[in-house]
């Protein structure tokens, strides 16, 4: 809370430096935007529907979450929001009503991003075509429709801010910040309680209830539940191209994220991005049912 006040407090005397480098940086606010999975999720398109203006359905165990529109339109997008809002958005899960956010949206990931990110992403929002639509409500078994509710999810599993590790070098430390803030993997690839919340001991180790209702797989080195037996090269192809070792492609909410985000990684992205699920210990679990 003290680096997101003093962040705050920066941008109102003038910007913080990172973030004013930010928002005049379309070509870095655009890979923002393309790690961050910003596109898929916001853009319904297997229904044919306007880019970023939300209505995307997402099947979850605790009901149907819609995504809203964050175009600029200044009615029913986020045309209306300061860069403050949009850091209280990422940072803290509030609107600009200070009403707390479903975890749906990962801002338990995005906590962690840098400011020189959460200005660029900001930034390069800004500028897409504004598009008036309103999304629909969430519509959410009970006792998840309460908001207030998100009072003690909250209390148990959000940590606000970024957590750096000085005993990581920095291409590792590169890794967990793509894997865990920007492309927030673990918001599909960790299993969650019954309340919604991540199971830290299986960290990546696959989740038997993903998106839409899917499995997702183990990530972690384990031999014989996860990728540990996987070569570097395997793992850029399927990173880069969603393609298998043995020559099957990707599909369902993973075919999105290698076409709409991680096929974008630079080669030093991508390698940092290896290296750290390398790093991470092996867990064996198969998320499968």
């Amino acid at each position: 809370m003290a680096l997101l006040a003093g962040l705050l407090s920066g941008l109102s005397e003038g910007g913080h430096a990172e973030g004013e480098a930010g928002l005049s940086d379309p070509e870095h606010g655009k890979y923002v935007f393309q790690l961050a999975g910003c596109l898929g999720c916001h853009t319904d398109s297997a229904n044919g529907g306007e880019v970023l203006a939300g209505g995307r359905a997402l099947e979850l165990p605790f009901g149907t979450f819609i995504t809203p529109n964050i175009t600029p339109d200044p009615v029913t997008g986020i045309g209306t929001w300061s860069l403050r809002d949009f850091i209280l958005a990422l940072r803290e899960g509030l609107s600009p009503d200070g009403d707390y956010y479903y975890p749906a949206f990962p801002f338990d990931h995005y906590t962690q991003m840098s400011d020189g990110d959460v200005a660029a992403l900001y930034g390069y929002l800004m500028a897409r075509p504004a598009v008036t639509i309103r999304a629909a409500d969430h519509d959410l078994a009970f006792p998840f429709n309460i908001r207030q509710g998100l009072v003690l999810w909250r209390t148990l599993y959000f940590e606000p801010g970024p957590r750096p590790d000085d005993s990581l070098s920095p291409e590792l430390a590169r890794g967990r910040y793509l894997t865990d803030a920007l492309s927030h993997c673990g918001a599909c690839h960790t299993p969650r309680t019954l309340l919604g919340g991540p199971i830290e001991s299986l960290y990546l180790a696959g989740n038997p209830h993903g998106p839409e209702g899917d499995s997702v797989p183990n990530i972690t080195p384990d031999p014989t539940t996860g990728l540990g037996n996987w070569t570097d090269d395997d793992l850029g192809l399927l990173v880069k191209v969603g393609v298998f070792p043995d020559g099957d492609v990707v599909s369902g909410s993973m075919a999105e994220v290698v076409r709409e985000g991680t096929r974008h990684l630079s080669d030093n992205d991508l390698a940092a991005m290896l290296a750290w699920l390398r790093h991470i210990p092996p867990v064996e679990n198969d998320p499968k049912p």
